[in-house]
């Protein structure tokens, strides 16, 4: 059931449930849902939603999905709308101690993935299903069982909804996730609520009077006028040519209040309007010329909105905010202070009314059976029902505060290394710091202990692993293990053996006999033979290599160091011969640092799989000072 439900989720879409811990029904659930709107309202206000805004709805039950509250919203291509999602689920069930909360997206646990390198080994995308909660503000997991544990079956069956929420509530402090899983989790989210202003992004805008006016009613408006611009098809653009909503002819500087994300969406594209519209650019040395084209594009997104749908009438608007729900919602707003001491009836009072209005409509009124009302319509039903004053545009156009600086748009090489290190919790020495602080012997030693460890079909162990575990090898047990497989005599063929030796035509006896006598004569040789009769076929081959540039291509040990065995070398027979003092040992570790730092200073500063390799186990190379010099030269 939840696989399924997880597939049917679209893309760029997070799904929030929240369950009744103990025992409780329709009304909890639904009481709960309208006290968390009346708590959380001051902050889901002011905030602009990418797509679809965070909506609480009654779920009855159904199958093993016992009934709670929850919703679906299409985030888009803002991210950072699903993360304050979290945060404020995260919030709910530290205010509302009864709930615990589900969150997931198109790509399942999404909260697992964002601590991916301090999971146990236990978990996996098989079973992760109804482990992860949010619960009393904390995160969660509920582990296997101590008999799925014991046998290390990672393929087990993952809990129902019901069993989790029942282990939850019994026994919670057991599930608390680890604190390195909560800490990379909870890092995603800091900052919150302050964060919410810090996204936003306000821009000067040169837009018809009737736009201005909407947007004064409802901000939130300008997500789904760039969404209708960014996602414009040569359809959309017919509607462009006559402008019959909102002409050219009446237009004003105002201020607007964009996200970061659709301030770049809008910024980013290059768009030149039909002559046909009415809409004409001053030059690009104009001093307000972004003004303009900013609102030339935000002009087209409203008037394609409008373009989709037909008239509304306000009736239902006006019964909405005439019931008793919104008379409770709005005395919960003063009670909280919502509206910052304002004097009732002035403009900044009536901006945050409006706003207030805005989310009472679109995500506590609207009924689960009801039809989403488009942006279009909602554009056009304001148009009936406000006044348009252009000579008080024009004056609050005159003394308009400044607008934000887009240069955070531009991010240098180095401000994308300082966000990504940032983001792996690393500091940022400087270039000398690194230089003397760091030991090329750290990527001999890292390599060494990578290569040392398991590998399988999953991928590599790196060796900073937290659940680094010594592996050991027992030649005894490996050999009567292979004694049970192979039988009680592993020289005596079975008729299987003959029939495939039959089958691929393996009629050379001689061959065979020799094999059988090589093995007999193998197991009867000691350790210490072996070890001798192995060091006299890597001499053989030293001296066969000697005629060749093989050994050129290595960096050698210094002659001081392989002095004794050179000596030894030379004693070992007469047809040794005076090419074995040449013979000295191979600097195994110089080499192996030499090649990763030739390869590491191919990549240019670009990512490769030296760099790769390396900062998966913590070694972070420093940039060639010799590169970096002979640059800068020819530069000057």
């Amino acid at each position: 059931m939840e696989g399924i439900g997880r597939a049917a989720l679209a893309e760029d879409a997070v799904r929030y449930r929240l369950f009744a811990a103990a025992a409780g029904g329709e009304g909890l659930l639904r009481r709960c849902a309208e006290a968390i709107v009346e708590r959380f309202a001051p902050l889901l206000a002011a905030y602009i939603w990418q797509g679809q805004p965070f909506r609480l709805r009654y779920v009855p039950p159904r199958g093993e999905t016992p009934a709670h509250i929850g919703g679906t919203t299409l985030f888009g291509d803002n991210v950072e709308d699903e993360w304050f999602i979290v945060y404020l689920v995260r919030e709910i069930t530290r205010e509302f101690p009864g709930l615990a909360a589900r969150i997931d997206d198109n790509d399942g646990e999404f909260l697992l993935i964002e601590a991916a390198d301090f999971l146990p080994k236990w978990l996996s995308p098989e079973n992760s299903d109804n482990r992860v909660f949010f619960y009393k503000g904390e995160l969660h997991i509920i582990p296997l069982s101590e008999t799925h544990e014991q046998e290390c079956d990672l393929s087990a069956a993952s809990p129902t909804i019901s069993q989790a929420l029942t282990l939850l509530s019994s026994r919670s402090e057991e599930f608390l996730a680890a604190e390195s899983i909560r800490t990379a989790v909870y890092k995603r989210i800091s900052g919150y609520p302050e964060k919410i202003q810090a996204s936003f992004h306000r821009a000067h805008c040169y837009l018809p009077a009737g736009i201005v006016a909407v947007l004064r009613q409802r901000p939130s408006l300008v997500a789904a006028a760039v969404q209708a611009f960014y996602l414009r098809d040569p359809v959309d653009l017919r509607a462009c040519r006559s402008f019959q909503t909102f002409p050219p002819d009446k237009r004003v500087m105002t201020i607007v209040t964009f996200t970061k994300c659709l301030y770049a969406q809008l910024v980013q594209q290059k768009f030149v309007p039909d002559r046909r519209s009415g809409y004409t650019l001053p030059l690009p040395s104009h001093p307000q010329f972004k003004a303009y084209e900013l609102g030339m594009k935000l002009a087209h997104g409203f008037e394609i909105l409008c373009s989709k749908c037909s008239k509304v009438s306000s009736d239902s608007k006006r019964n909405v905010l005439s019931s008793p729900l919104w008379e409770r919602f709005l005395s919960s707003l003063k009670e909280k202070h919502y509206f910052k001491g304002e004097m009732e009836g002035s403009a900044k009072y009536l901006e945050l009314l409006h706003m207030a209005e805005d989310y009472f409509q679109q995500s506590v009124t609207k009924p689960e059976s009801s039809v989403e009302v488009s942006p279009g319509d909602e554009i056009l039903t304001l148009l009936q029902t406000t006044t348009i004053d252009l000579k008080e545009f024009e004056r609050e156009a005159a003394c308009l505060p400044p607008e934000d600086d887009d240069s955070w748009l531009e991010i240098t090489p180095d401000d994308l290394d300082q966000m990504l290190k940032e983001a792996r919790n690393e500091s940022l020495p400087s270039s000398n710091e690194e230089e003397q602080k760091y030991d090329l012997e750290a990527v001999a030693e890292s390599m060494k202990a990578f290569v040392s460890k398991v590998s399988t079909h999953e991928g590599a162990e790196m060796p900073w692993s937290s659940d680094e575990s010594h592996v050991t090898f027992d030649v005894d047990s490996f050999t009567k293990a292979l004694d049970r497989i192979l039988g009680a005599d592993s020289e005596e063929l079975d008729s299987d053996d003959l029939d495939e030796e039959e089958e691929f035509d393996f009629s050379d006896e001689d061959d065979e006999d020799l094999d059988a006598e090589n093995q007999r004569q193998d197991q009867k040789v000691s350790p210490n033979e072996l070890i001798g009769s192995l060091k006299s076929y890597m001499n053989e081959m030293d001296r066969e290599l000697a005629h060749t540039n093989v050994g050129k291509s290595f960096t050698t040990q210094k002659k001081g160091a392989s002095s004794v065995k050179a000596t030894t070398s030379q004693s070992a027979g007469p047809d040794s011969g005076a090419e074995d003092t040449e013979l000295t040992p191979v600097d195994v570790d110089m080499n192996l640092v030499a090649n990763l730092l030739e390869s590491y200073s191919a990549q240019s500063g670009l990512a490769g799989p030296t760099s790769n390799i390396l900062q998966s186990m913590g070694v972070y190379l420093p940039e060639n000072a010799d590169h970096i010099g002979s640059n800068n030269r020819a530069t000057e």
